[in-house]
């Protein structure tokens, strides 16, 4: 997995190789929750912010982790919504995924930077 560089805008396949997810699974989910709804460049390619990533996660970890159907993940969405607690669940689901990829980005470095041992050609 490449690591995720911070910027404003990532496209599809970007989130869907963080998220482990396949596209169609991100643009179906945008159909069943409104939380998620990311904008479209002018090419009317999709882009997520970090906000629409984070919501992401937080989505596939009710509906896979947490077992919810999406009826059971949008009511619990909702609450947390109305409870004030939205952004901090998207923080904290979010947390683990991109260190994880901070961590595969920096074992793809060191495997990249380390010599070969003494007497292996490099290919």
């Amino acid at each position: 997995m490449e690591p995720i560089v911070k910027r404003t805008y990532y496209s599809i396949g970007e989130v869907s190789e963080l998220a482990g997810l396949k596209p169609h699974v991100l643009r179906y989910w945008e159909t069943q929750f409104d939380i998620l709804s990311p904008t479209k460049n002018r090419g009317g390619s999709r882009v997520y912010r970090m906000k629409e990533i984070e919501t992401v996660l937080l989505v596939k970890h009710l509906l896979y982790e947490k077992r919810f159907t999406i009826a059971g993940a949008k009511k619990e969405l909702q609450k947390m919504r109305d409870g004030g607690q939205l952004i901090e669940m998207r923080q904290l689901t979010a947390e683990p995924a991109l260190l994880g990829s901070i961590r595969d980005g920096l074992l793809a470095l060191r495997e990249e930077l380390t010599l070969p041992p003494a007497g292996e050609q490099a290919s």
